[in-house]
């Protein structure tokens, strides 16, 4: 059972699926319906919104939870830049489902580039829906995550409709973690 959280202070938000930004005001009641990819989900009065991270002190999580993030994120640094690449994209989430871009099937196109000395990241990616609001913030979302690998100077992340997605992208994991199998 989920339970009802007062926010302890004022956060902004984006509001879901329109991808608007909004503020929540301090005492706000929510209740976390998904914290995947280091975003939360809440439902409020008004609708679903997406609380970035930084803001997990408003929610009373534990930041030993961040803690751990950091953790992997420190064990990942000596990998090639094209796995930490990877593994920042499967860390973005649509937060109406419990399953990363990568594994949904949705990045089409990861590729590093060295332009002058510099790498920059091309990244071609869909949605479930081409009508979803939340697209320009998934996106923006996954440009952040690559922006934080070192060595990672410029990021860009296009929306693409060619081929349509469909269900069969999804992989074997994000199948199980679905209950397709």
């Amino acid at each position: 059972m989920q339970q009802e959280i007062i926010l302890a202070r004022e956060v902004e938000a984006v509001q879901i699926p329109s991808g608007d930004g909004i503020t929540l005001p301090q005492g706000t009641p929510v209740m976390i319906t998904q914290t995947l990819g280091g975003t939360y989900t809440v439902a409020t009065q008004a609708g679903l919104a997406r609380i970035s991270s930084k803001d997990i002190d408003a929610l009373g999580i534990d930041p030993e939870e961040q803690k751990k993030k950091v953790a992997t994120d420190n064990a990942m640094k000596d990998a090639p830049l094209e796995d930490q690449v990877w593994a920042q994209l499967k860390e973005v989430y649509d937060p109406e489902i419990p399953v990363d871009i990568v594994n949904l099937g949705l990045v089409y196109d990861c590729t590093i580039e060295e332009k002058e000395g510099r790498n920059h990241v091309n990244v071609k990616m869909t949605l479930t829906a081409p009508g979803c609001g939340m697209g320009p913030v998934i996106a923006a979302d996954a440009q952040a995550r690559i922006m934080t690998v070192d060595g990672i100077e410029d990021a860009s992340v296009d929306l693409v409709w060619d081929p349509v997605w469909n269900q069969d992208m999804i992989t074997e994991e994000g199948r199980m973690k679905l209950g397709m199998v």
